[in-house]
């Protein structure tokens, strides 16, 4: 959609599916063509859509603090080249002149005797289990091939599950129809009365708690913490982040380190929920539960909060893939988008971004700032599977321009310094990071003065 047109039908469902007003969609315009419309789904119109839909929220919510009704949003434009930039912003990522490790060598597409699978090993403890579920003889990409080639695809996916690690069959069809956005309580509470904020700030003395990792939930936080609000992500120190990983995601953040099974560490994460307006979540079904930290829990004790739940393959997930992990090259593959996306030699393929992963961020942080707007007290649960489903049937491309004509990534980075040297990234489509990320877990755990 150009500037001038009434209104992106991509835009109006997403904001539909946050319960936003339908007439708020014709505020937003879109300019400019980035290079996410290669392929044979809409990838271009879900990462433009997700990015309207931020931008109205955080209009919104900047409305209702100012005094204003929920109505009173600007017009407001995006830039699609600044939206296609940020949406492969690891791609991008220079780490004091280096290229980042996105993929490690056993994460990728591998021949089974009746199709194929596609594996995720990044992290140390996935690698080590992938490799013993299949008794690697050692980590390599041969090894790993070979053992894979003589076993159907499912089985493999089983076995190395079954070890703790994440291997998923490619799928040949799409995968059941999931929601975009859920929301699962509301309250009836009222979190703490925001005043005003500063122009652009919409966020601005608000306390987010993050409890994400990787891609999507870390895409959410870092856009409120653009936004003005206080983020603080919290990891156990047995679980290290790729330092990769939180030098492209740990902008507009603070990153401290708790083990809630001592209970010095515990006594501190209590005090941080006391003081929390928003919590964002990112574990697997059940995971947080057993430290009573879940959605509900969190809603018991302390009913004004906005509580967002982000997972991989769904809260409506039948059977074992309901509280199983997933990164967003798994969901492509085992919701059926990788075989959609296969060359002409039938080998899978891949979307044009990581979208699954950055789109969903864009909307949990915009389902956060509607949900400030409306008084909080509420849960909201996402995941990739839901937005996986709204890409295969509920977008179709607009057609309206060749996508990649005059695009140039170029414009939307910039440098700046990091607690990992001087950093080359993407900027945000919302505008500029005062500062790098620190160093992943080196902060404080304490919030900030408001």
């Amino acid at each position: 959609m150009t500037v001038g047109e009434e209104r992106d039908v991509g835009t109006a469902a997403a904001w539909e599916a946050l319960g936003g007003a339908p007439e708020l969609v014709e505020r937003v315009r879109y300019t400019g063509s980035g290079n996410l419309g290669e392929g044979p789904l809409p990838v271009r119109e879900l990462a433009r859509a997700t990015v309207g839909v931020c931008a109205l929220a955080a209009g919104e919510l900047a409305a209702v603090r100012a005094g204003g009704a929920a109505g009173d949003v600007p017009p407001l434009v995006v830039d699609e080249a600044a939206v296609a930039t940020a949406f492969v912003s690891e791609r991008h990522l220079r780490v004091a002149g280096r290229a980042p490790v996105t993929f490690a060598p056993l994460s990728g597409f591998w021949r089974a005797t009746d199709g194929w699978v596609r594996t995720h090993a990044n992290y140390p403890h996935h690698e080590a289990a992938l490799a013993r579920a299949l008794r690697l003889p050692s980590p390599a990409p041969e090894a790993l091939r070979a053992a894979v080639a003589g076993r159907p695809a499912v089985e493999v996916q089983e076995v190395v599950y079954g070890a703790g690690g994440l291997a998923v069959a490619v799928a040949g069809r799409y995968g059941d129809p999931q929601p975009l956005v859920e929301t699962v309580r509301t309250t009836g509470e009222r979190g703490r009365v925001l005043g005003g904020a500063p122009s652009g700030r919409p966020v601005a003395g608000v306390r987010v708690l993050d409890l994400t990792r990787v891609i999507a939930g870390p895409v959410a936080t870092r856009t409120l913490g653009l936004l003005g609000a206080d983020v603080l992500r919290i990891d156990p120190p047995g679980l290290p982040e790729a330092d990769d990983a939180y030098a492209d995601t740990g902008f507009g953040k603070r990153s401290a380190l708790l083990d809630l099974a001592r209970a010095g560490d515990r006594a501190v994460f209590e005090e941080l929920l006391a003081g929390a307006d928003v919590v964002v979540t990112g574990y697997r079904p059940g995971a947080l539960e057993r430290y009573g930290l879940g959605a509900a829990d969190l809603l018991e004790r302390w009913p004004g909060l906005v509580v967002a739940e982000l997972c991989a393959w769904g809260w409506r997930a039948a059977g074992p893939w309901a509280g199983r992990r997933g990164f967003d090259s798994l969901v492509q593959a085992g919701y059926g988008i990788a075989a959609a996306c296969a060359g002409p030699d039938g080998a899978p393929g891949v979307l044009p971004a990581q979208a699954l992963d950055h789109g969903t961020g864009f909307l949990v942080a915009a389902g956060v700032m509607r949900a400030l707007a409306e008084g909080g007290g509420r849960g909201l649960r996402f995941s990739l599977a839901g937005t996986a489903s709204w890409l295969v049937r509920g977008l179709s491309p607009t057609g309206v321009r060749a996508g990649g004509v005059g695009y140039s990534a170029e414009p939307w980075l910039r440098e700046t310094g990091s607690g990992y040297g001087v950093l080359r990234h993407a900027a945000s489509p919302f505008g500029e990071w005062a500062a790098g990320p620190s160093r992943w877990g080196t902060d404080r755990a304490l919030w900030l003065p408001r």
